[in-house]
């Protein structure tokens, strides 16, 4: 399916499925994994697979614009179908050709998910510190430990878990990332978080007691460096989460101030109402630039002769760290301000703005917190490059 009937049938799925059930997404009642059926049956479910593997193949630019339209109507959503880019991309970047022909064959056929399982309790976002460990045995490999936060994994055909094997230390090569089915004997889910935001999505602890799988499901490189190359996609794409909320506030805004009143006159009149949608506008129009702009960069690599190597020999790309953090603390400013404009009632849970400030928060959080995110830019690309980690 071209690019631009593909964002249209998104942008009509959201609106005549996912719009208007902000109470019903907030619940945090289980995913409404059936509601989203209908993209599988339109071949759109995980639209970013490669075609050899029955998917659509779009882009990322173009996935831009698409996860735009499903947090416009519900960001829980939108996050839970665009997750399964970070399993997914790293298994068809690093993973064997059998893993690859398997896995996302399946995801394509079945309408299937994916997870990432990095965060520990201890470690946090210094996955260097984690944990989980891999043991070798024979022909296969052992995973002993514990994760905390994982979206998706309580129902992904598929775990991409980070371990470190006994005896390595802390050398690179001694982190592994691993490719779990979901039912293997010795993967649990622990317990679904309660989120306040994005609830509508599930984020899971998961704990391995000698989970075993065959050592070919170990995928191909560095396991530091493989989750790094990983989050360029979905950081991006969770930018992009931030400017479908923002549309969203912007748009929510502007139908109250057109029918509230205001010193006789409508809200919709006043100059200082009006120059806060015209900040907001401008906002907006910036997040998507810098998210398409970021999207193109992992595009181009995805285009060069050999993305694999080149994505190792890069790591986190500079475009995506950036847009995720911009669209994440741009995105809380125009909720900020689109809560304020209620009034009193912008701090209540009786207007859905509370649920819009609530999910773009998330933005700043997940993948890495922001404080994390400015540290791992001045070490790659603000130091001298003499002196970069």
């Amino acid at each position: 399916m071209p690019a631009d009937e593909a964002l249209s049938a998104f942008r009509e799925f959201a609106r005549a499925t996912l719009l208007g059930h902000d109470a019903e997404f907030d619940s945090g009642a289980e995913p409404p994994l059936a509601l989203y059926r209908p993209l599988h049956e339109q071949g759109l479910l995980n639209w970013w697979l490669p075609a050899e593997y029955g998917g659509a193949g779009l882009s990322l630019a173009d996935s831009v614009d698409i996860v735009s339209e499903l947090a416009y109507a519900d960001a829980g959503s939108a996050f839970t179908l665009l997750i399964s880019i970070l399993g997914s991309s790293m298994v068809s970047l690093y993973g064997s050709p059998e893993l690859k022909k398997e896995f996302l064959t399946a995801m394509t056929r079945d309408g299937g998910y994916a997870a990432a399982l990095g965060s520990e309790r201890d470690a946090g976002s210094e996955l260097i510190n984690l944990t989980t460990k891999l043991t070798r045995r024979g022909d296969d490999v052992v995973l002993t430990g514990e994760k905390m936060f994982s979206t998706n994994s309580g129902f992904a055909d598929y775990l991409v878990v980070f371990a470190k094997s006994e005896g390595e230390g802390e050398r690179a090569a001694g982190y592994h990332a691993v490719l779990v089915p979901r039912d293997t004997p010795g993967a649990r889910v622990v317990k679904r978080w309660d989120m306040i935001g994005l609830r509508s999505a599930g984020t899971y602890q998961v704990s391995f007691t000698d989970c075993v799988v065959p050592a070919g499901n170990v995928l191909n490189g560095p396991g530091l460096k493989i989750i790094e190359v990983g989050l360029n996609s979905s950081r991006i794409l969770i930018g992009a989460i931030a400017l479908g909320v923002s549309r969203r506030i912007r748009d929510v805004c502007l139908d109250y101030a057109i029918r509230k009143p205001l010193a006789g006159h409508k809200l919709v009149e006043n100059a200082v109402f009006a120059s806060k949608l015209g900040q907001m506008e401008m906002q907006i129009e910036v997040m998507r630039n810098q998210c398409l702009a970021a999207a193109r960069d992992y595009d181009d690599v995805m285009a060069t002769p050999d993305p694999p190597a080149e994505f190792l020999r890069r790591g986190a790309l500079r475009s995506s760290l950036t847009t995720k953090m911009f669209c994440g603390q741009t995105g809380w400013q125009i909720a900020t301000v689109g809560s304020e404009m209620f009034g009193g009632l912008g701090y209540t849970t009786e207007l859905p703005i509370a649920k819009y400030l609530r999910d773009i928060r998330a933005v700043t959080i997940v993948e890495a917190g922001d404080d994390v995110l400015r540290e791992l830019v001045f070490r790659r690309f603000v130091l001298p490059p003499n002196r970069r980690i």
